[in-house]
C-alpha cells in the first residue's frame, strides 16, 4: 500500500507565519504526544508546560526541544491543598476519588485507591509571568481543571483553543462536570467544538469478552475542545482570526472552522486566502 501523504500544513496552504504560545497543565506524556505535536515539529509554537511530578518532568526536560519550556507547578486556585497519589498514576489527583462511582466499573476500583497524600502549594495561571499572552491551553488535571480555568480569567482573554478534559460522571467527590464546564467557558466568549474523543465503559456486572477496558453507551469523560464563538468573531483581531485557525487545522483537522475565520479575514483585508486555502486542500 502507497504511503498515504502527510496533510498539508496552515502555513503551506496559506504562505502564512504565525507563533503559537500555548500552556500545557498536566503535561505529563503518558498519552503519547500531545495534540500540538504538528505545532513543535513545525518550529511554530512556544510551549509551558506544568507538571509537578518530578519523575514527569524530569523526562520532559531531558526530550524538550528549544522552544518548550516546563514548570514544576500545580495549576489550581493558588491555595495549598492535599494532593492524593493513586495506584495508577493517571488517576493523582487534588480530588478524593468517588468509590459510589468507581465500583460501578471493571478496575477503577483498584486504580483509583490513594497509596499516599502530600500537601501541596498550587499557582494560579493568572499570577504566572511565563503564561501572559497564551493563546492555546491543553489541561488534563483529572478533576482539577475548572479550578484552574476559574483562577485564569485574565490569561484566558487571550486564549483562542482550548482542550480540556470534561467528566460526565464524578470520579472524584465534589468533581465538576462537563456541564460546569461549559457554562463557565461560554459565559467567557467560547463555544464547544468538539469531543476529542469521548470515552465509554461498561457497567458492571456486565463483561463482555472479558475486556474491561470495553466501552458500551456510559460516558465517562472526554477531552472537549472549545473556540472562540464563531457568532462574535468581531472581538478577535486580523492576526487572532488567522492564529486560531491556524491551530484548529493543524491540531484538529478543523477545515470548516478554519475556512470560515478565513473568509471573515478576507472580508476584512480584502485578501484572498480562504480561496487559496480551499485549493490547496483540493490539490
Amino acid at each position: 500500500m502507497a504511503d498515504v501523504p502527510a496533510p498539508k500544513s496552515f502555513a503551506a496552504l496559506t504562505q502564512t507565519s504565525l507563533r503559537i504560545k500555548l500552556v500545557d497543565i498536566g503535561a505529563n506524556p503518558i498519552e503519547g504526544d500531545p495534540p500540538y505535536a504538528s505545532l513543535l515539529a513545525e518550529g511554530s509554537a512556544d510551549v509551558v508546560g506544568f507538571e509537578p511530578n518530578p519523575e514527569a518532568l524530569a523526562k520532559l526536560d531531558k526530550i524538550k526541544g528549544p522552544h518548550e519550556r516546563y514548570l514544576p507547578h500545580a495549576v489550581g486556585d493558588g491555595g495549598r491543598h492535599t494532593l492524593r497519589f493513586c495506584q495508577a498514576p493517571g488517576m493523582t489527583s487534588l480530588l478524593e476519588p468517588n468509590p459510589a462511582v468507581l465500583n460501578l466499573f471493571h478496575g477503577f476500583p483498584d486504580w483509583g485507591k490513594v497509596l499516599s497524600t502530600e500537601e501541596i502549594d498550587t499557582v494560579r495561571l493568572d499570577d504566572i509571568p511565563e503564561t501572559e499572552g497564551i493563546e492555546y491551553i491543553k489541561i488534563d488535571i483529572q478533576g482539577g481543571e475548572l479550578m484552574a480555568l476559574s483562577n485564569a480569567e485574565n490569561r484566558l482573554k487571550s486564549t483562542l483553543v482550548i482542550q480540556t478534559e470534561v467528566e460526565f460522571m464524578p470520579m472524584y467527590v465534589g468533581q465538576p462536570l462537563f456541564s460546569e464546564m461549559e457554562m463557565f467557558l461560554r459565559g467567557h466568549g467560547f463555544m464547544l467544538h468538539r469531543f476529542f474523543p469521548a470515552v465509554t465503559r461498561m457497567v458492571k456486572p456486565l463483561m463482555m469478552g472479558g475486556d474491561m477496558y470495553a466501552g458500551l453507551n456510559q460516558l465517562l469523560w472526554a477531552d472537549a475542545v472549545f473556540v472562540r464563538d464563531l457568532t462574535r468573531l468581531d472581538v478577535l483581531s486580523d492576526v487572532q482570526l488567522l492564529k486560531m485557525a491556524k491551530i484548529l487545522h493543524d491540531c484538529y483537522q478543523a477545515i470548516d472552522l478554519a475556512f470560515n475565520l478565513l473568509t471573515e479575514y478576507d472580508r476584512r483585508n480584502q485578501t484572498g486566502l480562504a480561496g487559496g486555502y480551499l485549493n490547496g486542500l483540493k490539490s
